[in-house]
Parts: structure tokens; C-alpha cells; sequence
């Protein structure tokens, strides 16, 4: 004989169920009837503050939405008599005193079935209930992760795509992978016609094998890249271009990805090879205008040397006041030795001023027009004090610079025993009357 069967307390099981249900009266102010031990302990308000009480007495809704949302949800079971899924709903509940009170923000997700007799009559509407705030607030959080991760990807495409360089990356074997639109539009090819080592046939022929060779070189030891090299321009110009490059390493240090990126560099080497041009033009002519005054300093010297050793009194002044820059030794030693240059005629030779002969040098300064004079007599003192008589023969000539008078040369012979060996010979053919025979001189200047 079976033993008989055990009373079941159905109330005791639907309150112990692991879920969140919630029972409710299908008239129109949805009372509240039951609720499971789970459901009161996610909505934070004891089961006798709730049963027995309208459903949004015991619940009050957040927002207008919200409680609109949940009336259509059960006029839907009690319509159609089918289960119904909410929307996601924001539903904050109170928190009690002594968790510190206030509402606590919560998002939900319910699902309302009908519960009918054997007649198909509705009886009761439960109410599932799954608080997904955790599940909710890691997906904003997930898709905020993955904003961002889209930002900022497109924020770096937006840069290689517009920055003023040329950027492409490589495999870690060294082979062209990508070109930025900067490059495609330099070079004026499509991107397929780059991969790989096709971005060599755009190089000049005489840089193509040194750069190949250095890249290479570059992704077997794993180190930086540099290089200049000659590229093709979309309008077949070949410009000049300063390509780097560094690999990109992974956790255990192995190169996963090469970033390179170009500069055109063009016009500042064509203005460093000008200025090399330049001063190696600047050098020679340097070198030139050297040599040309070494020559001209050894001419210099040279006639100096002339000038300083000639048996002929050279003498210059310069200047409206002539003020002696130069005086040959025999000139030197015709004026009795006595400090010359740097000083004027009037200071150095007082016998010039003396004579009044300073009119002339200011003549022969004004005009232009040289003198000439021959057997002047004139007295000189010497380094002892006596004066001493002498003839001299010379001529005085302006020269200029830069088109303006600029001062006086003097070129003078003493011929003071040529005067006197004539004056003798002429005594002693001097008539018997005694008479002396007359030599006409004019007493010009000299400086």
C-alpha cells in the first residue's frame, strides 16, 4: 500500500525559490498578493510593507516613464494572456536606515506571466524580476572602453592620413605594408603598386640598391633607420627625402611592427649645396684676392725698396697742408737728416716757408699742373747747426685717389758740384774786364 501523500506548503516553496518573483492581483490596481524571499531581499522593503497594497503604493515608480511602461506590461497579460518582456527600466529603491538611508540608483529587467485557471481565466500575474544594474553598468563601461578604442583609432588615422610627413610601417621581415594618403599623393600610385619592395621602383636608379642595402641591414640588426634618398614626384620630379624608421617590440622583446616616416627635404639640401657652391666660390675668390695682395705687397715693397735706395731725393706729402708720408734716405740725408714724416713742409723745412714758396706747392696742389725747376739754390741746415748751400734740379707733381687731389711728389737731384764746376770753368774764362757771365735761375720750392 503507497504511503500516503505529504501536505506541500506551496506558499513555503514559492517564497523560497531562488528568483525574484513577485505575485500580482490581475485587477486593475495590480494589489500585490505574495513575494519570494529573494525579491524582498533585492527590493530592500519587507513583505509586509508590501503585500496587500496597489503596486505603486508599494513600489512607487521612478519617473512617469517607468510606471507606464510596467501598466502597459500587465494590461498586455491580461489582454492577450501571454507573457510579456519590459523594456530595461530604471527602478531606484529607498535603502534602509540603517544602510544609510536615501535611494539607490537600479536598472531592471521584468517579464509579466499570465497564471490562468482550467477555464483560461486569469488568476494571478507573476512578475520575474532580474536586477541587471552590474550587467548594465559593465556594458556602458565596456562600450565606453570601446568609444574610446574607436576615437582614438580614428583619432590616429585621422593623423597619419594628415600630417605634413610621409608615413608607412613594415613587417617585422622588413616588407612594406602600409602607406599613408600622404605618400600615395606624393608619389602619385596607389597603394597596391607600394607593397612589398614595389616602393623601390619609385626611388632613383643611382639611390635604389644603397637604400635597399641599408634597410636591410636596418631590419637584421634590429636597429634605427636613416637615410636620404632621390624619390619620384607624382609629376616625375625627383626630390630629395630624409626617411627614419624604428621598430616596434612586443613584451619579450621581438620586433613586431616597423613605423617609418619621410621628410621632403629638397629644398634645404638644394640651399645647402648652393651655399657650399657658395663659399667654395666665396674660398676661391678669397684665395685670389689673397694672392693678389701678396702680389701686390710685394710690388709694394718692392718699389718701396726703389724708391727707398734710388739715387734720385723722393719725397711725398699728403693732404692741402702736405704733410711728408714718405722720404727716401738720399732725400733724408739732402735735408740734413731732420725728422720728416708726419710733420708738414712748413714745420719739417722752415726755410720753405721762410722763402714764401709755399704758394707754389699750393699751385701745383690746386691746378695739377706740374713743376719743374733747375740749379735752385737753396740753404739747408744741417744736424750740426751750419747752413749749407746747394742747387738742386726737380719736379713736383700732384697725385690723386679717387678723383680728388690727394697730395704732392717730389722728385729732386742735387746738382750742387755740377753747379760750382761750371761756375768755375766759366771763372776762368772770365774776360779780362772782369765782366761775370749771368746765369738766370728761379728759386722754386721744394718739399
Amino acid at each position: 500500500m503507497p504511503a500516503p501523500a505529504l501536505p506541500v506548503d506551496y506558499q513555503k516553496v514559492f517564497h523560497s525559490l531562488p528568483e525574484n518573483f513577485l505575485l500580482i492581483a490581475p485587477n486593475p490596481e495590480a494589489t500585490i498578493l505574495d513575494n519570494t524571499d529573494s525579491h524582498v531581499a533585492v527590493s530592500l522593503k519587507s513583505r509586509e510593507e508590501a503585500v496587500g497594497k496597489p503596486f505603486f503604493e508599494a513600489y512607487p515608480a521612478s519617473d512617469e516613464s517607468g510606471a507606464a511602461q510596467i501598466r502597459e506590461s500587465h494590461e498586455h497579460v491580461r489582454r492577450y494572456l501571454e507573457p510579456h518582456t519590459m523594456p530595461l527600466i530604471r527602478y531606484d529603491l529607498a535603502r534602509p536606515a540603517e544602510q544609510g538611508g536615501g535611494l539607490e540608483e537600479f536598472y531592471w529587467q521584468a517579464t509579466h506571466y499570465p497564471i490562468v485557471d482550467a477555464q483560461g481565466q486569469l488568476q494571478y500575474i507573476l512578475q520575474r524580476t532580474q536586477n541587471v544594474t552590474e550587467q548594465l553598468r559593465a556594458a556602458r563601461a565596456a562600450a565606453e572602453t570601446q568609444q574610446k578604442l574607436a576615437e582614438e583609432q580614428e583619432r590616429t588615422r585621422f593623423i597619419l592620413e594628415n600630417l605634413p610627413v610621409l608615413i608607412w610601417t613594415a613587417t617585422p621581415d622588413g616588407r612594406r605594408d602600409y602607406f599613408n594618403p600622404r605618400w600615395l599623393a606624393f608619389t602619385g600610385r596607389e597603394m597596391s603598386q607600394e607593397l612589398g619592395e614595389q616602393w623601390l621602383d619609385n626611388l632613383h636608379p643611382d639611390d635604389r640598391q644603397r637604400v635597399y642595402t641599408q634597410w636591410m641591414q636596418s631590419v637584421a640588426a634590429g636597429t634605427p633607420y636613416q637615410v636620404e634618398y632621390r624619390l619620384r614626384r607624382h609629376d616625375g620630379q625627383y626630390r630629395w627625402i630624409l626617411s627614419r624608421a624604428h621598430p616596434r617590440r612586443d613584451a619579450e622583446g621581438q620586433i613586431n611592427l616597423w613605423v617609418g616616416g619621410a621628410t621632403d627635404i629638397h629644398d634645404q639640401k638644394m640651399m645647402v649645396q648652393e651655399i657650399l657652391e657658395a663659399n667654395e666660390q666665396q674660398a676661391n675668390l678669397a684665395e685670389q684676392a689673397y694672392q693678389n695682395y701678396q702680389l701686390a705687397q710685394q710690388q709694394r715693397q718692392s718699389l718701396y725698396a726703389l724708391f727707398t735706395n734710388a739715387p734720385a731725393q723722393i719725397g711725398i706729402v699728403r693732404g692741402p697742408d702736405f704733410r711728408y708720408e714718405f722720404a727716401n734716405a738720399s732725400y733724408q740725408a739732402a735735408m740734413g737728416g731732420r725728422e720728416l714724416v708726419g710733420r708738414t713742409v712748413a714745420e719739417a723745412v722752415p726755410e720753405i716757408a721762410q722763402l714764401g714758396l709755399l704758394d707754389t706747392l699750393n699751385e701745383v696742389y690746386r691746378t695739377g699742373q706740374p713743376y719743374e725747376a733747375h740749379e735752385v739754390p737753396l740753404d739747408f741746415r744741417q744736424e750740426d747747426g751750419q747752413m749749407r748751400p746747394a742747387y738742386f734740379t726737380y719736379i713736383i707733381q700732384r697725385f690723386e685717389e679717387n678723383g680728388q687731389p690727394a697730395g704732392l711728389t717730389s722728385y729732386a737731384y742735387e746738382v750742387t758740384e755740377l753747379v760750382r764746376a761750371r761756375q768755375a770753368l766759366e771763372h776762368l774764362q772770365r774776360p779780362a774786364d772782369g765782366a761775370a757771365p749771368t746765369v738766370a735761375t728761379t728759386p722754386p720750392p721744394q718739399p
